[in-house]
């Protein structure tokens, strides 16, 4: 029997209308949804395939071992623009396909890196705290306004961060490994070494995707070339941080503080840098706007209705495209 089954791992969209996913229905798929309230584990990933032809993925685990069971299996539509909890090379051996909603939710991750910018550089939540307490007054605080942002990573995601350095008169630089040099004389952004944008960068904002080049490159060195007044930001991947080093930093005033939507272990549990007065945390949800949940959301349906039809879902969507050629 043919697999006509989808099942929709975004816990944030259980029980919401979701009028975007009627374009499957409408090809005759059932979907079904993960009602746990936490990602799925392997097991429970492994239990739940059988009969699933694609699934929209969140951040539960696409391992050897669930992509070896899922024999029906055929699209793997990851909502998102990170494929870290994705095994790609194990997905390829399998004929399993990744494709990804690129180009969907930039726009809402570079809103949240510059709140995470902002609420730092106004003392946003002590202030807040204070009015609640029964305080009042105030001090002088930094300010985003003419300020230096360092952009890592200078992507679709960094560019839009680069965007909105416009609006606040501010610098803006970046380091990447491959930069676009059109796109920086169009908004102005000075590309620079890594090591020259920490050191002098206000504001040091991570956009770059979690690879094996990538994993903890700002740590105890790096975090020591910014300046003490300065803040980092990261709403990409929490790997890119060596976090004992960051709560070092953090803890010693060596820098100003961290703003945080992402964590090398999720959620951080126990984490000393819960215990910090100088850090503006949020639970990996600042990129989950209404428009990204819509755009996503769209971007998943015609992946895999592009992959069950034989039609190739666009240049860029999916990582393994040799898979569609077989």
């Amino acid at each position: 029997m043919e697999a006509k089954r989808v099942l929709c791992n975004i816990q944030q969209i259980y029980g919401r209308p979701a009028v975007y996913l009627q374009p499957l229905r409408d090809a005759g798929f059932e979907i079904v949804f993960n009602d746990k309230g936490r990602h799925l584990t392997e097991a429970d990933l492994i239990e739940r395939l059988p009969g699933v032809f694609a699934t929209i993925a969140g951040g539960e685990p696409y391992t050897e071992r669930v992509f070896a069971s899922a024999k029906d299996l055929k699209v793997v539509a990851r909502f998102g623009v990170g494929w870290d909890k994705v095994d790609v090379d194990a997905a390829t051996r399998h004929g399993i396909a990744v494709a990804m909603a690129f180009g969907a939710n930039h726009e809402s991750v570079a809103d949240g890196a510059f709140a995470l910018a902002l609420g730092l550089s106004v003392n946003l939540l002590a202030l807040h705290n204070r009015v609640v307490q029964g305080g009042w007054g105030c001090g002088f605080q930094p300010g985003l306004w003419g300020r230096t942002m360092g952009i890592v990573g200078f992507g679709r995601i960094g560019q839009a961060v680069a965007r909105r350095c416009r609006g606040f008169a501010m610098r803006a630089m970046a380091y990447d490994v491959a930069p676009d040099a059109d796109k920086a004389r169009e908004y102005n952004v000075e590309l620079v070494p890594l090591n020259r944008l920490l050191s002098e960068a206000d504001i040091v904002s991570l956009h770059t995707p979690i690879l094996p080049e990538t994993r903890n490159m700002i740590g105890a060195s790096e975090l020591g070339l910014m300046k003490p007044t300065s803040f980092i930001i990261n709403t990409a991947r929490g790997g890119l941080i060596d976090e004992e080093a960051l709560y070092r930093a953090l803890a010693d005033r060596r820098i100003a503080g961290a703003g945080l939507d992402v964590f090398a272990k999720e959620p951080p549990q126990g984490s000393p840098l819960l215990k910090l007065d100088n850090v503006l945390l949020a639970p990996h949800a600042l990129g989950m706007d209404e428009a990204a949940e819509r755009l996503m959301a769209e971007r998943c349906v015609a992946n895999i209705l592009a992959i069950y039809s034989g039609r190739h879902p666009g240049p860029g969507f999916v990582l393994n495209p040799q898979v569609l050629a077989a």
